[in-house]
């Protein structure tokens, strides 16, 4: 599998994770190629996957990967502080109003499906931070920061403010001419390095079927 690492050290590393690719195996397609099996490959024997921040299958971008436990623990504890941002971009359908703001709204399962989410006031403290970046009409390029990690919590944020992700088939709209998947790149990682204390800042720019999007 080719890797597209960005850093990495004897303790961790960050890559630019494509899609579609899960992370991890599932147990619907058990033998379908992840994250874990060309880590696995590349680190050699004895590797152990240790993921920080994971990224849904249709989303690309930065993903921090410990090489043992203490670092995964010690970058675990950083997670949704300003010790460890990440920041997104999405095409999304419409432009929020205003362009600029905080979605605070709970996020539990949605009755009946192992998969969806949706709002709910009796679910999980869920925050995010969004910034629209630019508009081309019906589309709008929006910079988002979450401040938790509930499951799907930018593709339900968005939903629910009326400007669901371009390519989202479970929270808008399906349109494989378009793009394949739902429009979310994590483009920016900042962390302090849990060992030497170092500020790493990342980024990697948005892919081909994203700008294209916006082209269109």
């Amino acid at each position: 599998m080719e890797l597209d690492i960005r850093f990495e050290d004897e303790h961790l590393l960050v890559l630019n994770k494509p899609a579609p690719l899960a992370v991890i195996p599932s147990s619907l397609s058990p033998v379908e190629a992840t994250l874990a099996n060309g880590l696995a490959h590349y680190l050699g024997p004895g590797f152990s996957f240790h993921p920080v921040n994971r990224l849904d299958r249709g989303t690309t971008g930065l993903m921090a990967v410990a090489k043992n436990g203490y670092v995964h623990d010690r970058l675990r504890r950083q997670l949704h502080t300003d010790a460890f941002r990440r920041e997104y971009l999405a095409v999304c359908v419409g432009t929020p109003d205003p362009p600029e703001g905080r979605v605070d709204l709970p996020i539990a399962r949605a009755p009946g499906s192992a998969l969806k989410r949706q709002v709910d006031p009796a679910g999980k403290p869920a925050a995010t931070n969004y910034r629209v970046l630019e508009i081309r009409s019906p589309f709008s390029l929006v910079a988002l920061t979450p401040r938790t990690g509930r499951t799907h919590q930018i593709r339900v944020h968005m939903a629910a403010l009326g400007c669901p992700l371009a390519g989202d088939w479970l929270y808008g709209t399906e349109d494989r001419n378009l793009i394949a998947r739902p429009a979310l790149h994590a483009a920016r990682l900042e962390l302090l390095h849990p060992v030497t204390g170092q500020a790493l800042s990342l980024s990697a720019p948005p892919p081909a079927d994203m700008t294209t999007l916006l082209e269109r």
